[in-house]
């Protein structure tokens, strides 16, 4: 292997490592966020939002590196991919680790309040399940593991589940006067924080998808978008024509794990 490359290959795995390093941050977050909701710890909600200074340096520090690459290798195909991927990944968990600084702030905006156990059940079993994602997203990207990446928006419908069951919970203590209306609006806004980090960990799962394949769900969306310009132009001349239902695949090239490489 040519030294250039092998010096590039290497600048790819830092990156890759750097990327493990910010997510396991973000990880160690969900676990602090929700123990100073549900202790009203207001110590440890200002040590974590302090704590971000840290997610937000690395970050950037990532991102300048993938630029880097960028402009000084002009990497190809599969290895153009990983960069792009990288640079993604790096803003979908600090948007994570963003919605965590949130629940700590809550946490100060509730401050006194109290929740019952029903509550405080569910607010465990939804930082559960944003950390378990949170985790698997990863393990996709460094396995380099599409099928994983994919099954990850199914595993997110757990996180879902629960978070409705949380929303008919605040309800039901509100409407039994055991909460009042700003805690549960701070609470209700907690919940949709967990949800966001599920919906996050689908899309890292969706960009290694592409890091992988070369194929991303929106090419589908675009694919049908055409087929339906198609025929209309069609449709002028031929009024029998009928239309491509959106249910329909469209080509064998605009299917999961079949993009261009």
């Amino acid at each position: 292997m040519p030294e250039q490359r092998k010096s590039f290959h290497q600048e790819l795995d830092e990156i890759r490592d750097q990327i493990v390093e910010l997510g396991a941050l973000v990880r160690e977050f969900i676990p602090r966020g929700t123990e100073v909701l549900l202790t009203g710890d207001m110590g440890g909600a200002l040590a974590l939002i302090d704590a971000d200074d840290e997610i937000d340096a690395l970050t950037l520090r990532v991102e300048e590196q993938c630029y880097n690459v960028l402009a000084r290798q002009q990497p190809m195909a599969s290895d153009m991919r990983s960069i792009v991927t990288a640079v993604w990944l790096t803003g979908e968990l600090e948007r994570s680790g963003d919605l965590m600084v949130n629940v700590a702030k809550a946490a100060r905006r509730i401050y006194g309040a109290t929740l019952d156990p029903r509550l405080r059940g569910l607010i465990e079993r939804m930082s559960e399940e944003a950390s378990r994602l949170i985790s698997l997203s990863l393990d996709a990207y460094v396995e380099r593991d599409a099928s994983l990446g994919a099954a990850l928006a199914d595993i997110d419908d757990a996180l879902d589940t629960i978070h409705g069951d949380y929303i008919e919970a605040i309800f039901d203590a509100h409407s039994a006067d055991d909460l009042g209306l700003q805690p549960a609006v701070q609470l209700a806004l907690v919940g949709r924080y967990y949800e966001r980090i599920g919906d996050h960990a689908v899309n890292i799962g969706q960009r290694v998808q592409y890091m992988v394949t070369g194929w991303l769900p929106e090419q589908t969306g675009a694919a049908r978008l055409r087929a339906r310009a198609a025929f209309g132009d069609a449709a002028d001349g031929d009024p029998s024509a009928e239309a491509p239902s959106d249910h329909e695949p469209i080509e064998d090239h605009d299917r999961p794990g079949e993009g261009p490489r």
